[in-house]
């Protein structure tokens, strides 16, 4: 495998790792409140003002920003479709994250799904 190319697969997983933390985060951060929204705009303002406080919420957020950084050096060095084939591991991510630590249940047909999915991008980026 060439060092480039090493390189971009890299970041790219390191890109979709940075992004599952960041879902894991804001996630947890949301289920830290307890709350559903209503249609009423003063209880929206309120949950978002409730949510801007948690420190979970901003981790998330400097996740994200890393994210960013990272996939636009994933861009300067790779073609789009390329790279966003690669990250489609994001999902394995998300589904190992949603099952292992926010305990969320993630059945046979959703495992499958994701599986089908990533042979789906596969293909297409190779063809």
């Amino acid at each position: 495998m060439k060092e480039g190319l090493s390189l971009v697969l890299f970041l790219v997983l390191l890109t979709s790792v940075c992004d599952t933390i960041n879902q894991l985060f804001l996630k947890s951060a949301i289920n830290s409140l307890g709350v559903s929204l209503s249609a009423n705009i003063l209880k929206i303002i309120q949950f978002i003002f409730r949510l801007t406080r948690l420190p979970r919420v901003w981790i998330g957020f400097l996740f994200s920003v890393l994210s960013l950084c990272i996939w636009l050096i994933v861009l300067s060095q790779a073609d789009l479709n390329f790279a966003f084939s690669v990250d489609s591991l994001h999902y394995v991510f998300i589904a190992l994250v949603s099952q292992l630590i926010l305990k969320e249940k993630v059945g046979f047909r959703r495992w499958l799904g994701t599986i089908l999915i990533i042979i789906g991008i596969a293909v297409v980026s190779l063809s």
